[in-house]
């Protein structure tokens, strides 16, 4: 979790990930989408590999990145436990929907004996 939480720390990889959200693309396309020497993204492609965040494939002489979802797995599942609601305030919620229900059904039973 340590190396993608540090992997997108930086914006011009989570441009890099947002680029490959939808689709795979070579090494070169990644890098003309930039303003920054080929080799600056080829390391930033390297830290992305090395985290587990992309995937990568060579065919013939071209390496074609892709997101691997695996490795945002345990960031994401981190992310979800700290932003889930405290068990106190889920057990609010169960406790007003009862409070509805219990009124409603109070005042279904006081139509049907009026």
């Amino acid at each position: 979790m340590d190396l993608a939480a540090s992997a997108i720390a930086d914006p011009v990889r989570r441009d890099i990930l947002a680029l490959l959200q939808h689709q795979r693309l070579s090494a070169g396309e990644i890098a003309a989408r930039f303003a920054i020497s080929r080799p600056a993204v080829s390391r930033h492609l390297r830290v992305l590999r090395e985290s587990g965040l992309v995937r990568d494939e060579l065919l013939g002489r071209q390496r074609f990145y892709a997101l691997d979802p695996q490795g945002f797995a345990e960031l994401a599942a981190w992310l979800a436990q700290l932003l889930a609601p405290p068990a106190w305030q889920q057990r609010l919620d169960t406790l007003e929907t009862e409070v509805h229900r219990t009124r409603r059904d109070a005042s279904a039973g006081e139509e049907h004996t009026a």
